[in-house]
């Protein structure tokens, strides 16, 4: 897809910064981004990723919007209590940039759907609550080469990895080769809002700078937010040689 003027007008503040200019905003036009939970982290994932103009966008969830969902994920309001998460999401995002074409996904993501879910994307953003999902996801854009930008949150605290499995590298097995027996996620831990604001607006800066070709970017690194201290620090995440997925080759 090309640019016409109203995407001229309608990123031009995007378009002035040198590092992204005229080339750059037809690749985030033209990108291929889906986005895996549209909770707390997908939320602002989605609407930052819409607002810059990224417009082949595909959602999966297969939760309803509920209550105690509502001090955290800022695409939803009382109204959309009781309805899918992607329908809703899709109708407040096309209110903000009605060009995106939204592919919406009411599905549990498994093993015998993965392929089909995922295989027409490039880059994948995992926003999921449970480390079962979390391998799943993993282990597939390991084995296809795909570019993972993954997002957790809990209490206080934030997550955020990227792996470009094109190139050789870790996974998120060689950070954490065995499932935990207890989940950590906003169900059973709690969550406090603004981290979860805050890491899905990280997550849509690195899945920007992949679009662009930005180096600075967090390729095979973690970034760990702790929203009491304020402090932002970022781990590098070596390869495991025992890793199951091979990740030494």
């Amino acid at each position: 897809m090309k640019l016409d003027l109203r995407d001229y007008e309608r990123f031009e503040k995007q378009i002035i910064l040198k590092k992204i200019g005229i080339t750059g905003q037809k690749k985030i036009k033209n990108a291929r981004v889906l986005i895996i939970g549209m909770g707390g982290l997908g939320c602002p994932l989605l609407t930052y990723l819409a607002s810059s103009g990224v417009c082949n966008i595909g959602i999966v969830d297969y939760d309803k919007v509920e209550l105690s969902n509502l001090n955290r994920q800022t695409l939803f309001n009382a109204s959309d209590v009781g309805k899918y998460k992607v329908n809703q999401a899709k109708l407040k995002i096309n209110k903000i940039y009605k060009r995106i074409k939204i592919k919406t996904l009411k599905i549990k993501i498994s093993k015998k759907n993965i392929d089909s879910i995922i295989k027409n994307f490039d880059i994948i953003c995992d926003g999921t609550d449970n480390f079962k999902t979390r391998y799943l996801i993993n282990d597939y854009c390991k084995k296809n080469k795909k570019i993972l930008i993954s997002a957790a949150i809990s209490k206080f605290n934030g997550h955020l990895f990227k792996y470009d499995f094109k190139k050789r590298g870790p996974c998120l097995r060689c950070f954490m080769p065995d499932q935990p027996v207890l989940e950590n996620n906003c169900e059973t831990h709690g969550i406090f809002p603004p981290v979860a604001g805050l890491m899905g607006s990280l997550q849509a800066n690195e899945v920007l700078k992949t679009i662009i070709n930005l180096k600075q970017d967090l390729n095979n690194s973690m970034l760990i937010f702790d929203a009491l201290k304020m402090s932002l620090r970022k781990v590098k995440i070596n390869v495991n040689r025992n890793c199951i997925n091979a990740c030494k080759n």
